[in-house]
């Protein structure tokens, strides 16, 4: 069979396109699957660096996207433990249908969790993975640079994890929002300096752990005059652009006693095993199968971090709107839920 296939492109830089296709859905590999797409949501810092042309991964036309929930409609004579009808969290892009493969990452979501809002998990995961990496304990101090939904969700996190959350940015509307989830002490960088801030929030000793959810390099640096002594700085956002400077700078914070003997840390959600592996302990599945808990248990905020759920034709909208109204643009759903199957004549 063969059916209407709506999806987003980025056809060249900066330009976004809704095209439509024709997809089959029948004839699939032993191992194979079909989604069909109910909600799927914008990681914006991937996938504005994605559009603008600087990702030598991305090659273009292609289709964006890896966050994103919808109901098993094919199955392969392979694939067990889902069936048809059952709704998945899965890692395909923004289509109307997504071909799947047995192994990818498939998880059913939870009986209660707002579909709308389940997309967001993946940003939840993501963010999972610096808390996983850090040495944070119960009263640590905890700073977090940039405050977007993987930045705000670090925040929640590292302050479920018992660590006293410092979120700073340098937009009000982020910062309003992270104080709506929760985070009490915030810094306005555009408007005060954050490492001066710091030292009197902390008493003069700075913060245990900083995750940078920015992927400035400039950043970066600058985040290093934040860190107590033997603290560390996390990466979670992917590093992007050139920045000139004293890199001996920046190792002496790493490697002098006097600077503090700072330990760098990589938080690339890779590291971990897409699905649950009986020999290790984290891995995407489970960071999102406990995100869905601590949803359920009140202690995560997702559903605030939602600013425009939009249908798929107004994406080019939406990404003008989150490079260029960062306040107002945070959180973007594409709703796929009002796509009716259609399904056109067989060619055979």
């Amino acid at each position: 069979m063969q059916r209407s296939n709506r999806r987003i492109v980025f056809a060249a830089p900066q330009t976004v396109e809704v095209q439509q296709e024709q997809v089959v859905t029948d004839g699939l590999g032993a191992d194979e699957l079909i989604v069909e797409s109910l909600y799927s949501a914008v990681s914006a810092g991937t996938e504005l660096a994605c559009l603008s042309g600087t990702e030598a991964w991305f090659p273009f036309p292609r289709v964006p996207g890896y966050a994103a929930v919808g109901r098993v409609v094919a199955l392969g004579n392979a694939v067990t433990g889902l069936r048809e009808g059952e709704v998945v969290l899965h890692y395909g892009g923004h289509q109307s249908y997504n071909r799947r493969t047995l192994g990818d990452f498939l998880v059913p979501v939870p009986a209660g969790i707002d579909l709308q809002v389940a997309p967001m998990t993946r940003l939840a995961s993501v963010a999972f993975t610096s808390i996983r990496v850090s040495s944070i304990e119960a009263g640590d101090f905890v700073a977090v640079a940039g405050l977007g939904p993987v930045g705000n969700l670090a925040a929640q996190l590292a302050q479920i994890q018992g660590g006293r959350v410092i979120g700073v940015d340098v937009s009000a509307g982020r910062i309003e929002l992270a104080r709506n989830c929760g985070i009490e002490q915030t810094i306005d960088a555009s408007r005060e300096d954050a490492a001066e801030r710091i030292r009197e929030m902390t008493g003069g000793g700075g913060v245990d752990t900083v995750i940078d959810a920015t992927g400035s390099p400039r950043a970066i640096v600058a985040e290093m005059r934040w860190v107590a002594k033997r603290g560390e700085l996390i990466l979670l956002g992917s590093p992007r652009g050139e920045v000139q400077g004293d890199l001996t700078e920046l190792l002496s914070g790493v490697h002098l006693w006097p600077r503090g003997c700072v330990t760098l840390k990589g938080a690339h959600e890779w590291r971990y095993p897409v699905m649950q592996d009986p020999n290790t302990k984290h891995s995407l599945e489970r960071n999102s199968r406990v995100a869905w808990w601590l949803q359920q248990t009140g202690k995560l905020q997702m559903d605030k971090l939602i600013t425009h759920v939009v249908s798929p034709a107004d994406a080019p909208a939406a990404y003008e709107g989150l490079r260029t109204r960062k306040d107002e643009y945070l959180g973007v759903v594409f709703d796929w839920s009002g796509d009716e199957p259609v399904a056109a004549p067989s060619c055979a």
